[in-house]
């Protein structure tokens, strides 16, 4: 069997696990490295520490699908709400911005990581987290690989998934192996960054507002805040509250070199500003988002970038195309990702036939 590495467990590493098993089921042994505890990147779930049952989305918060992408993206939606991982946003959002007419919004009642987690459990990948790459070298005809704390191993193939300048920044044969154009495409990808807050309250909590989510225009530290319960159609007597808040991206390029300890407090004091009458949560969570949403992505929109051919070297995600659900779906069936692995791994079986294209 051949292995292929997918470092990062995002939306579009798990994506790509998934189809990669759906197309040749038993032929290739997939594995997923990520540098985090836990799966899902920038579609995260984080939980209480006091109680498991508190959870709150700290990155994306909703899935907006245009009439276009619900059409071409069809079979992902119906997969995903015909599990009941996906279902309509019916809460209200002040503030809300629809960018086209037709737009259907819809939420994750388990947490936005289930989408990844669902994929993840598709592929039947093994995933392994604190697998921070770090070089990667050419052995042979194939990839050895280096990641922080422990020993280098070997792959037919290799595909990047992390964001941009995380892949600029590995070490090992990549640079050589990327051409002075890619590397100025690569280099050219910006991001937002923002914060995040977290804030989880115990089961007999009571937060009394009226909406489930609110977009902020008067405030310069705060941009969004959801009930994250009620957001996900979950408020009832039984259900545990919390509440997520992100921040303006001024205010977090202002502040992103500094330590989460001493912006946290400062989120906090313009939070009581916008919403005096939100209780003093049971505990917190702060996460910078270096790397939140892409601002310039590789030019053209190509959806991956091939940076070695044999053995398959190939980087994709939201930097390729654009930050969002169907932006990741996009990257991960782009063409000539799936052909392209799809011929190694038929070439690494010489068998002579070429698989279907996913």
């Amino acid at each position: 069997m051949s292995r292929v590495l997918i470092v990062g467990a995002g939306l579009t590493g798990s994506l790509c696990a998934c189809l990669l098993r759906r197309e040749l089921p038993n032929k290739a042994n997939i594995v997923v490295w990520d540098k985090s505890r836990g799966a899902g990147g920038r579609m995260s779930t984080s939980r209480s520490p006091n109680d498991p049952s508190c959870t709150v989305d700290l990155g994306a918060q909703y899935i907006s699908a245009t009439p276009y992408y619900a059409r071409i993206h069809s079979s992902f939606y119906k997969e995903l709400l015909a599990q009941d991982i996906l279902k309509p946003l019916v809460a209200p959002v002040e503030g809300m911005m629809l960018k086209e007419e037709g737009i259907v919004n819809y939420v994750t009642p388990h947490g936005v990581s289930s989408i990844v987690k669902h994929y993840l459990k598709e592929s039947g990948a093994e995933v392994l987290y604190d697998r921070h790459v770090t070089h990667i070298h050419r052995k042979d005809a194939g990839w050895e690989v280096c990641h922080k704390g422990g020993a280098p191993e070997r792959f037919d193939i290799v595909v990047l998934t992390m964001p941009v300048p995380q892949i600029l920044q590995l070490q090992g044969d990549v640079e050589s192996l990327m051409g002075e154009n890619q590397r100025r495409m690569l280099e050219a990808v910006s991001y937002s960054s923002r914060y995040a807050l977290g804030l989880f309250y115990k089961a007999d909590t009571r937060i009394d507002i009226l909406w489930a989510a609110k977009y902020i225009s008067s405030n310069p530290c705060i941009r969004f805040i959801a009930i994250d319960d009620k957001k996900r159609n979950l408020a009832s007597k039984n259900c545990v509250p919390a509440v997520v808040v992100h921040s303006s991206v001024p205010f977090g390029i202002q502040h992103l070199e500094e330590e989460k300890d001493a912006v946290q407090p400062i989120i906090l004091e313009e939070l009581e500003k916008v919403m005096p009458e939100l209780p003093q949560p049971d505990s917190i969570k702060c996460q910078k988002w270096r790397y939140s949403q892409v601002t310039r992505s590789v030019a053209d929109c190509p959806g991956q970038m091939t940076l070695h051919s044999q053995p398959l070297l190939v980087c994709g995600g939201d930097g390729f195309t654009h930050s969002n659900f169907d932006g990741c779906i996009e990257s991960a069936l782009k063409p000539p990702l799936a052909p392209t692995l799809n011929d190694t791994l038929a070439e690494a079986r010489g068998s002579g036939q070429r698989p279907n294209r996913w």
